[in-house]
């Protein structure tokens, strides 16, 4: 992954930061602990923001990046829902790509499940101290993991980290797949496939035809700013070729909603100006 990729983790989660500005009922996400692992420049300005500055901010996000603000919110709102579903079935938590996500330590602290976040090197640092810092040490349920994605086994990763294969656990791929290769994701593919059966799996990707120049109306800010000229985002799966994709590895896709559902279920009750981009899927999947 390149460092542009390792940037990412911050973005999403300065979005989740952000939402907590808003009175309750406008958030689609509610996360108190967002802005405590963001670097300290971000946390200032964020905590001077009003909540009038961050509704305005998210509004001039639509114009320019139509669907992003809502759509990296909602996929985030989608997944806290599915994990916490899956809770009393699972006996593991698996990150790929964790960045600064929260859903670990706001989720699982009561829970008895033990977290395993993977990420590059930079953001595991950064986020070993921050959460130092927030709690005064690495809470006792989770452990920190420095990977390459695309040069070490997952697997050798995870087990020298304690992580066996016979737990059932919930694996998180959140924003993650579009930056690697295709032998990449589908490395980790196999790596997934070896997982328990009853583990559940939520990742997110964006549509081939998007890479491949098919640019919906108002999404070519987004195209130009990852795809072209300079590729950041490599790949891309077509939405009808996900389930036999993911039953090639022994997994069934058990729910893969439209940005437009997902639109509904979590922007519009809060009467806000925003849509979920139309070139991204969040999917839901079981090992059988």
């Amino acid at each position: 992954m390149t460092q542009e990729a390792a940037q990412t983790g911050v973005g999403p989660m300065a979005l989740v930061a952000i939402e907590q500005r808003l009175a309750p009922h406008l958030r689609i996400v509610d996360d108190d602990l967002a802005a405590a692992l963001l670097p300290a420049p971000a946390r200032l300005l964020i905590a001077l923001m009003g909540s009038r500055t961050a509704a305005r901010m998210a509004v001039m996000a639509e114009r320019k990046y139509p669907g992003l603000w809502g759509g990296m919110l909602c996929r985030k709102r989608y997944i806290d829902e599915k994990l916490l579903e899956a809770l009393p079935q699972v006996e593991a938590f698996v990150n790929l790509g964790a960045g600064f996500d929260t859903r670990a330590y706001r989720l699982l602290h009561d829970s008895g499940v033990h977290a395993w976040e993977l990420d590059q090197a930079v953001n595991i640092a950064a986020k070993r101290k921050r959460l130092a810092k927030r709690f005064g040490a690495i809470p006792s349920f989770a452990t920190l993991v420095a990977v390459d994605f695309e040069h070490l086994a997952l697997d050798a990763v995870l087990a020298a980290q304690g992580y066996t294969r016979n737990r059932r656990t919930f694996f998180v791929w959140e924003g993650v797949t579009q930056y690697l290769d295709e032998a990449t994701v589908r490395a980790t593919l196999e790596m997934l496939a070896r997982a328990a059966p009853g583990s559940r799996l939520a990742f997110t990707y964006v549509r081939r035809d998007f890479l491949e120049g098919n640019v919906p109306q108002g999404q070519e800010a987004l195209y130009r700013r990852f795809v072209s000229p300079q590729a950041i985002w490599r790949f891309g799966l077509d939405p009808e070729a996900v389930r036999a994709f993911l039953a090639a590895y022994g997994w069934r896709v058990i729910e893969q909603p439209e940005p437009d559902e997902l639109a509904r279920r979590y922007i519009v009750s809060t009467s806000r100006p925003l849509t979920c981009m139309p070139i991204e899927r969040t999917v839901c999947a079981e090992r059988v």
